[in-house]
């Protein structure tokens, strides 16, 4: 498994998500359109609490180190509470970033045990660090569509994306990391499970920006036959 090439290829989608109570990692998930709005994928607990009381949120593009201070109402939150996903969504910044987005592991396809995958995020032991992780699939739990991983997930890192490479479809988002569940049987704290969400919640929120662009330029469409008439 070439992680190196994975890395490079995944590191210009990646933000740093930091609110008034702590910080997460998330990546560049969607665009509308005409590009005038974007997406942040992450977990929803990362901005859960910034987002119940209008607070703040910071994301900062990892690669080009350009920050954006985003207000209560020059955000939007997709929140969905049973996969702990979200979806920041926001103007297009004025810097530079992808044109084309990395795909999403396609629906109803989930990765086999025993798979290398890989994750990247801001650890708190080193928050100004990106850090890359990896790990085998343990365990695929059809009920909520989620991923246990041998491998380790720090704060911080929480919303990062879990990556894969395909022999021929190449690099590939299958999900984010949740939550690390760690091994206390024997009273101490011992290696545990890594928790990754699919990516199934962020395909309803890409249907759903969508069908919205889909009734703008109907509704243009309408609205030039109408003049065209007059």
């Amino acid at each position: 498994m070439n992680w190196e090439q994975v890395v490079q290829k995944v590191t210009p989608y990646i933000f740093k998500i930091e609110t008034p109570a702590g910080h997460g990692t998330g990546f560049l998930c969607l665009y509308n359109d005409n590009k005038t709005f974007c997406g942040i994928a992450t977990a929803l607990h990362v901005i859960e609490y910034a987002n119940k009381w209008k607070q703040p949120i910071r994301l900062t593009h990892h690669s080009s180190s350009q920050q954006l201070f985003l207000k209560d109402l020059e955000y939007f939150i997709f929140a969905d509470w049973k996969t702990d996903s979200a979806v920041i969504l926001f103007q297009k910044p004025a810097f530079d970033l992808p044109s084309n987005l990395v795909e999403l592991l396609p629906l109803g396809t989930p990765l086999s045990i025993g798979n290398e995958v890989g994750w990247l995020g801001f650890p708190a032991i080193e928050p100004f660090t990106l850090c890359f992780f990896s790990g085998n699939i343990s365990a695929w739990q059809e009920f909520r569509k989620a991923y246990l991983i041998d491998g380790v997930a720090i704060n911080g890192v929480s919303g990062g994306p879990v990556m894969f490479l395909h022999d021929t479809d190449g690099v590939r988002i299958v999900g984010i990391v949740s939550a690390y569940m760690a091994n206390r049987a024997t009273g101490e704290t011992l290696p545990g499970l890594l928790y990754a969400q699919d990516v199934s919640p962020f395909y309803g929120v890409i249907d759903h920006i969508r069908s919205l662009d889909d009734a703008n330029k109907k509704k243009q469409e309408f609205e030039m036959q109408q003049k065209t008439n007059e």
